[in-house]
């Protein structure tokens, strides 16, 4: 099934800015930070914290309201590939996958170790947290040390290692 749509029409993403959506969501948020802060004496602790939140409202739909948004008043991230949404998907997404590949790693190098000690159960379940911190540091330059591993072999399992299932 193809759905054709005129171009004119599929373009329904306008600058945040200009979203009337985008605006009320703001003055909603607002407005309920004001009515609970209303319940507090100015310049007392309760006041003044939501007053912080208040500018960091402000401050958050300021940020955004460079973006583009829809008829609902949310951000949408473009992922076309368009270089110019870069920052609102591909880096996040790049630190993303770092992040979560550093801590696959740390967590192997940890694994390996615990194998190597006497009692390795209970050091998967009692964590070494000395040896636990070390691997933790180690493991910002996790995408140089897997390229190293694959290099030498050492990452992949052999074919005889592996276990095939008698099913």
């Amino acid at each position: 099934m193809c759905v054709c749509v005129d171009g004119a029409t599929a373009d329904v993403l306008t600058t945040c800015q200009q979203n009337e959506a985008f605006h009320k969501r703001e003055a909603n948020e607002i407005r309920q930070l004001q009515n609970r802060q209303s319940k507090y004496d100015a310049n007392s602790g309760g006041y003044l914290a939501l007053q912080a939140q208040i500018d960091q409202v402000h401050k958050r739909f300021d940020k955004y309201g460079e973006l583009l948004c829809g008829q609902d008043g949310l951000p949408h991230l473009i992922t076309d590939g368009d270089w110019r949404h870069a920052r609102e998907f591909t880096i996040p997404a790049i630190l993303f996958l770092y992040i979560t590949g550093w801590i696959g790693w740390v967590g192997r190098s940890y694994l390996q170790y615990t194998k190597q000690t006497k009692n390795p159960t209970e050091q998967e379940i009692i964590l070494d947290l000395p040896m636990a911190f070390k691997y933790m540091l180690s493991g910002f330059l996790w995408p140089l040390s897997a390229w190293q591993e694959y290099r030498s072999g050492k990452l992949l399992a052999k074919e005889d290692e592996i276990s095939v299932s008698p099913r």
